[in-house]
């Protein structure tokens, strides 16, 4: 069969970290995927930036192609569940980390692993939501369980530019939410608003003062990308009975906290995972993600890229300087 493109991560024996694009042969993919499919668009996650720096430990052998998501073309499948032009889409499972990802014109990977495309998206519709998106979608999914309902007051996005908190932030403002986006860059005020935040908050105040165990009530839910002393301030700041859905560490792993917010105002902390998320979950995230999350807004949270920017996109989102969704179009 003809040769395809990959972009492939390598670490020398000093441990420098390079890339390479490499033409691969389909007799390279991993044998054990049941699988193939012909890669349309994939994306650069924060994960990504981590696996494409060598950083995290997340990549234990190499040469490696990394790329945690993924959509496009079932090309073969020895899986009844999926026949020859299905399309499909793929996050999660550790795909990019320790299995050969998306960053390729080619992917074998596990059935189980994947989902048919949603009703109403594409395949660059489907990476403009990706990993992030499909985080965003199971973090609100998780406050509406919760209980957490419009009227019950703002609901606070920290880390709000970036790829969980645009969707999320759009997500919100969809569903009749009063949205508060924290963020760093005073400069992206107005994409922020764009997407449907009713308000901007600076980080800095978020890290100014603080301290107190309990402040003002001020926030009826909060998604957090954070952690560390903003997810610390907004649980001190959270309305009585609120929840706060945290999915990231990008201000640090630690929670300078205490109980005092849980116990005092019943404010509950819900863990978001979306690498081993159920199936039926994905699938059901995936629907609200198709039928909830406004076209235009999800088109202004994206940049397409090509396979060889790769590899600067993932320095400049581990840098913080990403606005929004980095779509990979590894055909370009």
């Amino acid at each position: 069969m003809s040769s395809f493109k990959a972009l492939m991560v390598h670490r020398d024996e000093d441990k420098t970290i390079r890339h390479e694009m490499t033409e691969l042969q389909h007799g390279d993919l991993p044998a054990d995927g049941e699988v193939l499919v012909a890669v349309k668009y994939s994306t650069v996650n924060y994960k990504d930036g981590l696996c494409l720096s060598g950083k995290g430990g997340l990549v234990r052998n190499y040469p490696h192609i990394p790329g945690i998501d993924f959509a496009g073309e079932v090309v073969s499948s020895s899986d009844k569940r999926y026949q020859q032009g299905d399309l499909v889409a793929l996050t999660g499972w550790r795909v990019g980390e320790i299995w050969w990802g998306g960053y390729a014109q080619f992917a074998k990977v596990r059935a189980d692993w994947l989902v048919p495309l949603a009703d109403g998206l594409d395949c660059q519709q489907a990476m403009a939501i990706g990993t992030a998106g499909m985080t965003a979608m199971l973090s609100v999914l998780a406050l509406e369980d919760a209980g957490v309902t419009p009227d019950m007051g703002p609901v606070l996005v920290t880390g709000a530019a970036g790829g969980v908190g645009s969707v999320a932030t759009a997500l919100l403002a969809a569903r009749g939410y009063s949205v508060t986006a924290v963020t760093g860059r005073p400069e992206t005020a107005n994409y922020l608003r764009g997407l449907g935040a009713n308000d901007i908050l600076a980080r800095a105040e978020m890290l100014e003062g603080g301290g107190r165990p309990l402040e003002s009530e001020s926030w009826a839910g909060c998604i957090d990308s954070v952690g560390s002393t903003i997810l610390a301030r907004a649980l001190a700041q959270m309305k009585y009975g609120g929840a706060v859905a945290t999915v990231g560490l990008a201000g640090g792993a630690d929670l300078p906290t205490t109980v005092i917010p849980f116990i005092i105002r019943g404010v509950s902390l819900l863990g978001i995972d979306s690498v081993m998320a159920s199936y039926e979950r994905r699938l059901s995230a995936w629907n609200r993600l198709a039928s909830d999350l406004p076209k235009p807004q999800l088109l202004a949270a994206m940049t397409v890229i090509g396979l060889g920017d790769v590899p600067s996109a993932g320095a400049d989102i581990l840098a913080g300087k990403v606005q929004g969704r980095l779509v990979v179009d590894v055909n370009a």
